[in-house]
This record gives C-alpha cells, structure tokens and sequence, in this order.
C-alpha cells in the first residue's frame, strides 16, 4: 500500500478526487476513495463479460486499421 504525501492529504481532505501526475510518463490517475472503486467495479462488472470468449475473435476482421 502507498502511503499519501502531505500534499495529497491535503488534496483528499479539501474534497473532490485529486489527479495524480507520473512525471516520468506524463501519465494522470485520478485517486478514488475505496468504496467508489468497489461500486465502480460492481456496476462496470457486467460489461465485461465475454471480452475473453475466443468465439468473439472472428469479429477482429471487422476492425478498422489506422
């Protein structure tokens, strides 16, 4: 588990859902509290299924190419 910074205490504690910057990457995360992550998951869970199912891979030669 990370621990937040100071400043990121500071940031969660004024309310709202702070956005983390990796500065190697430039890449953003948002920081969410861990039962919004779980409701988050539980509702978004549905629409996962059958990604994985190798019966869909014969849909691909439908996908446009840049």
């Amino acid at each position: 588990m990370i621990e937040l910074t100071a400043e990121q205490t500071r940031a969660v504690e004024q309310g709202g859902n702070p956005v983390l910057l990796n500065p190697k990457t430039q890449e953003e995360f948002v920081l969410v509290r861990k039962e919004v992550f779980e409701r988050m998951r539980k509702f978004l869970a549905p629409l996962n299924k059958g990604w994985d199912d190798p019966a869909l891979d014969v849909y691909e030669q439908y996908r446009k190419t840049p």
